[in-house]
This record gives C-alpha cells, sequence and structure tokens, in this order.
C-alpha cells in the first residue's frame, strides 16, 4: 500500500511532463516549417530585384529558383540520415542556421555566382526541415492525434509561406533589398538557436543502435502489408503530380473561359487559400473517419472538381475553385499523417525524407509531362489526362488498407 502512493503521485507529473514535451515539438516543428517554407516563397519576390540589380535574363533567373528548391529536394534523405547519427535537434538547428547564412550571403552578393552560391547554401539548409520537423511531430504524438497534429503541421508552412514574403516586401519599402536579405537571414540564425534549445529529446532519437534489427525496418506484415509505405509513397506522388499539373493548365482554362489577368491572380490564390484551409481541415477528418476514407473522399471530390471546371462558366467555376483548393491540398496532411503508421519510430525521419523526396520530384517533373500532353491535345483534354491521374490514387488507397493498423484505417 505504501509503495503505491509515488507512483501514482508521479503519474500527473509524468503528464505534465509529456504535455509539454508535445507543445515544445509543435512548436519548434511549425515554427521551422514556417520559417524555411517562407525562405523558398521569399525568392519569389527576390527575383524581380535581382534581374534589375545583375543584368540577368528568365533562364538565369529560374536557375536561381532551381538552386534553392533543386538542393532541398535532393539532400533530404542525407539529412535525415544525418538526424539518425548525429541527432534530430542537432541536425535541424544546423540546417536552420544555413539557410539563414545562405540569405546573408545573398544580401552580401555583389555578382550573380555569388547568389547561385548563397542558394544552395540556402537550400541545402532547408533540406533538414520536411523530414525532420515530420518526424519530431511523429514522436511526440500517436495515433488519430498524431495525424491532427502533423495536419497542423502541414499547415503552418502555409502560413510561413505568406508571411515571411509580406514581411520582405514591408521591408523593402524601408531598405534597400541587401539589408532586407541580412535581416531575415539572421532570423534564421535566431530561430536555429531557439530550435536547438527547445526541441525536445524524444525516444527513438538514438534507438536504432540498440534496437533489434527487425524493430527498426519497416513492419514485417504479409501480403499488402509489405508494401504500405511504397503504396503511400505512390499515392503521394500521384497527388502532387495532379496538383501542380492542374495548377499549370488552370489559367489557360480561365483565359478561354473569358477571365483577365488579375481574375487569374485571383483565382489562383483561392486555389491556395482553400489549399491552406484543406491541410488542416482534412487532417482533422482523417483523424475522425479514417486516412483510407478521407483520401478516397479527396481524390474523388478532386477528379470531380477538375471535370466540373471544364464546362463551368467563369462566375461559377471561381465559386468552385476554394473547394477544390481544399481537397487538391488537404490529401497531403493524411497522406504525411500515415507516415508514421508504417514506418518503426527509428525509421521515420529517413522515411520522411523518402516521402518527400518522391513527392517534391513528382511535383516537380509532373509540368513537363503534362505540358507535353498539352502541346499534342490541348488544354482540355490534358486537363481530364490530369483527372483521371488522379483517380488511380483510389485503387492504390484501397490496396494500402491492409497494410495499416485498424485505428488509423
Amino acid at each position: 500500500m505504501t509503495l503505491a502512493a509515488p507512483a501514482a503521485a508521479d503519474q500527473p507529473v509524468d503528464a505534465a511532463a509529456s504535455k509539454a514535451g508535445e507543445r515544445r515539438a509543435i512548436g519548434v516543428a511549425c515554427g521551422a516549417h514556417a520559417l524555411h517554407d517562407g525562405y523558398t516563397d521569399l525568392i519569389y519576390v527576390m527575383l524581380p530585384l535581382w534581374q534589375a540589380e545583375f543584368g540577368i535574363g528568365y533562364a538565369a533567373l529560374g536557375l536561381l529558383k532551381t538552386c534553392f528548391s533543386g538542393t532541398m529536394a535532393g539532400l533530404q534523405i542525407p539529412s535525415s540520415l544525418l538526424a539518425e547519427r548525429f541527432g534530430l535537434p542537432l541536425v535541424l538547428a544546423v540546417g536552420t542556421a544555413l539557410s539563414g547564412i545562405g540569405y546573408l550571403v545573398a544580401g552580401a552578393s555583389v555578382g550573380f555566382w555569388t547568389l547561385v552560391i548563397a542558394l544552395v547554401i540556402g537550400g541545402l539548409g532547408s533540406s533538414t526541415q520536411h523530414p525532420l520537423g515530420s518526424a519530431l511531430v511523429a514522436r511526440a504524438f500517436a495515433g488519430p492525434r498524431s495525424l491532427k497534429a502533423l495536419g497542423t503541421y502541414n499547415f503552418a508552412g502555409d502560413i510561413g509561406k505568406m508571411s515571411l514574403p509580406a514581411l520582405a516586401s514591408l521591408l523593402l519599402v524601408l531598405l534597400p533589398w541587401q539589408p532586407t536579405l541580412a535581416l531575415l537571414g539572421a532570423l534564421g540564425i535566431a530561430a536555429a538557436a531557439a530550435i536547438f534549445w527547445l526541441a525536445p529529446r524524444l525516444a527513438a532519437e538514438g534507438a536504432a543502435a540498440s534496437a533489434p534489427k527487425a524493430a527498426t525496418d519497416l513492419p514485417a506484415r504479409s501480403g499488402a502489408g509489405r508494401f504500405g509505405f511504397p503504396l503511400l509513397l505512390s499515392i503521394g506522388m500521384l497527388d502532387s503530380a495532379t496538383r501542380m499539373g492542374f495548377l499549370i493548365f488552370l489559367p489557360f482554362v480561365l483565359l478561354s473561359k473569358g477571365a483577365s489577368l488579375p481574375t487569374v491572380g485571383l483565382a489562383l490564390t483561392l486555389v491556395f487559400a482553400g489549399g491552406a484551409v484543406g491541410k488542416l481541415v482534412c487532417a482533422f477528418v482523417g483523424a475522425r473517419i479514417g486516412a483510407i476514407a478521407t483520401v478516397c473522399l479527396t481524390e474523388g471530390l478532386t477528379t470531380a472538381a477538375i471535370l466540373a471546371l471544364l464546362p463551368l462558366p467563369l462566375e461559377a467555376a471561381l465559386l468552385l475553385l476554394p473547394l477544390l483548393g481544399v481537397m487538391l491540398n488537404g490529401t497531403s496532411s493524411v497522406l504525411y499523417g500515415s507516415v508514421p503508421e508504417l514506418v518503426a519510430p527509428a525509421r521515420r525521419a529517413r522515411a520522411f525524407g523518402v516521402f518527400y523526396t518522391g513527392t517534391i520530384g513528382a511535383g516537380a517533373t509532373a509540368p513537363v509531362l503534362y505540358g507535353l500532353v498539352g502541346d499534342a491535345v490541348g488544354v482540355p483534354m490534358a486537363l481530364m489526362a490530369v483527372a483521371g491521374i488522379c483517380l488511380l490514387t483510389l485503387p492504390l488507397t484501397l490496396a494500402l488498407r491492409p497494410a495499416l493498423p485498424e485505428a488509423a484505417r
């Protein structure tokens, strides 16, 4: 009887410590996601200024964007491997500092090639964010709560995409672009220190070294369970390709309906706003009705909405776009949130690295492939092809069902 009291007294303390760890994990991950995604889209604000400053053409401007995004996409798997060796908080903090240093160097650039080096440094640093931020959230939360937390994390990136370029635009009213980038770069270094200080040291950081081999590999299930992660990755790649393919053709569909260029800009804003909401909402829906039902619902409605867009008049099409944005982007939160259900805790950073590399790579190549289709058969038929490819996610999603734990389905 006397031994039970200390254990009972310890339970509220343990619960409070667990809650504090969860808050720190989601806070660090969301803050890092907002900053790094903001850094990525900040480049769009700077491109016209760099063109005027250095007298470069559009191909060179495209190269600048590719230097950042290509480095970021290509080094996510190595970043996750480094995190397994040196710990997630350290690698994420160093990556964030590198991104800040990249913008500091960009602010001091005196020529085009210095700018290239700066953006490669920035992309190297940002390669740490997606796999490690996702893994940090997945370690802190379990089950349906993990899906909700990853949806919140996913939504935070959109907040950064809107807020950091807006902050840069305000600073550019007061300052030249060089000190503006220096200030924003210093923000990254300060954030790196906060990440290293605040990120919780959760279990499974070094578990790969001590756990038995079977416990650190993907779940060894029979049948479709063995292919759970590859199936999920395939769905994610098709979803990303659908999103990018649709966005390539949307302006031309609207112009054919009589839209002006400002109206096309408004339409894209409606899609992006709906997408930001969808990343948060669909995660909570997925936690409520399960990942399989949610993905089937969002992908099915995405296909139907893309096909409905073609015959609709301009005004009705504009009304449809926010809902289409919710479905188009919302699926990603459910897919990201399902990664922890298919991968052992010690391998999650690596799995997220593979997943983000695959989906970002698919999104990067899809516009080229769909563009070839558009050249061959025209925009309406190409958009129908986008919708048809989107439908391929449905049988893959149903095949994924046996691989997921029952509570996550």
